[in-house]
């Protein structure tokens, strides 16, 4: 097949059988979050761009090579989100969801893009479902988040988690910490990759985040940012400790994480599953944002959020071979023969989908013999075979399909009632 155009690269088109599987995902996710208290939103797809550089980080590795960045018609300059977090918090500033009563916890499915190398697990149109407070500024909101997220995990009985968590400091005590790994850095500058070498003078706790295996070693030795917080964010540190051990959450601190993105302070934490032994993969990542809502020009509004990645979710459940609920089967299938059959069978069957039965029947002119294959391939409970003389009687035979058993049942206006009585009852004819 030649087909004139095609999927553009980095780009996913998710299939009626993959498309259950992340519903499946979704749900679970969705009804987490509504008994914590979570409320859904949506924003747009499109922002304009100075919203990413000033939350994101005009530093960060997201603006400066990642994000899909354009001129619009208006000559503004507009972005693709990149992820989920700047736009929700631009949508409760702007709307005044800031003056609600608080905390103010929101939800949201949302596709972001970033402009990557596409490999495995990894797209330039992702998949992020993300919470946030805001309006709290106690430990106990990271915790209560913290647990949420693990809750979703176990619903989704994902195998071999573990959490990671570290505190990245306020502004101001993170300043010296700053220095402190600039000196570290300057002194093995030569052994740094270009981009490293970059983020020195840019942004030098990116360097924590670096991949190459020279930058890795170098940091094991960096300095840790646990040693230089000050009282009041050791002290909101400690307190996060003492929630999640009361709900015997295991963890491990891991003063390495400090996150992709400019805009955290404070709890930073990290949901990784281990691949094999020797490699872990983040499924949920999230951290506090205290400073977000000045910086974007609002009030102070303290917030804390979390997003996890759909796809690599998807991954680590098909690599360990987690089963998903089976797809359901229509309850019955209307099979016709005939022009004033099938208009029969046309209103039973919205008859049957008004009261939210699953109902199927022939829309594509197939002879008897192809709808009864049809059927049992769909895998219907019940099949309905409607005729000339069935019309003039006003009855027609109901086959089990499982059973192979057949029962009269009428086709008037009381086949709704004697359809769900034999449906509900499950009698085994």
């Amino acid at each position: 097949m030649n087909l004139k155009t095609k999927r553009i690269r980095g780009m996913q088109d998710i299939l009626p059988d993959e498309m259950k599987k992340w519903q499946t995902i979704e749900k679970v996710m969705t009804e987490e979050a509504l008994i914590h208290g979570f409320k859904s939103i949506r924003t747009p797809i499109l922002e304009h761009t100075e919203l990413f550089e000033r939350s994101v980080g005009d530093s960060s590795d997201v603006v400066e090579k990642e994000m899909y960045t354009f001129v619009d018609k208006g000559n503004r300059s507009v972005t693709l989100r990149p992820e989920g977090t700047a736009g929700a918090l631009r949508a409760v500033l702007e709307n005044g969801l800031h003056n609600s009563p608080m905390p103010l916890k929101l939800m949201y499915e949302s596709s972001c893009y970033r402009y990557e190398k596409p490999q495995t697990g990894r797209y330039r149109e992702f998949f992020q479902f993300g919470l946030e407070i805001f309006g709290s500024s106690s430990a106990s909101a990271d915790a209560q988040l913290i647990i949420l997220a693990h809750s979703i995990l176990e619903r989704l009985k994902i195998k071999n988690v573990s959490l990671e968590i570290n505190s990245i400091g306020c502004k101001n005590c993170r300043k010296k910490y700053i220095e402190a790994i600039i000196d570290y850095f300057n002194s093995k500058i030569n052994s740094l990759c270009p981009t490293c070498k970059n983020r020195l003078t840019k942004n030098p706790l990116r360097i924590l985040d670096c991949k190459n295996e020279t930058c890795s070693e170098i940091c094991k030795n960096a300095p840790i940012i646990t040693d230089y917080i000050c009282s009041e964010c050791s002290e909101h540190f400690k307190i996060l400790q003492k929630y999640l051990k009361s709900q015997n959450m295991n963890f491990k601190i891991n003063p390495k994480i400090v996150r992709g993105l400019d805009y955290y302070s404070k709890t930073v934490f990290e949901f990784v599953c281990n691949i094999n032994e020797n490699e872990t993969l983040a499924i949920c990542g999230g951290g506090r944002y205290d400073d977000l809502s000045e910086i974007l020009g609002g009030p102070k509004l303290c917030a804390i959020g979390l997003g996890f990645g759909i796809e690599r979710i998807l991954n680590i459940m098909e690599s360990q071979k987690i089963l998903f609920p089976k797809e359901k089967p229509p309850e019955i299938y209307i099979a016709s023969i005939g022009e004033a059959a099938k208009e029969k069978a046309f209103k039973l069957c919205k008859t049957l989908r008004n009261a939210m039965i699953f109902a199927e029947m022939d829309i594509i002119d197939r002879n008897i013999k192809s709808q009864m294959k049809y059927a049992d391939k769909l895998g219907a409970e019940y099949v309905l075979v409607i005729g000339e003389n069935e019309i003039s009687e006003n009855k027609a035979i109901l086959k089990n399909m499982k059973t192979s058993n057949e029962i009269e049942i009428p086709i008037n206006e009381n086949f709704l009632n004697d359809f769900l009585n034999i449906s509900v009852k499950n009698i085994g004819f």
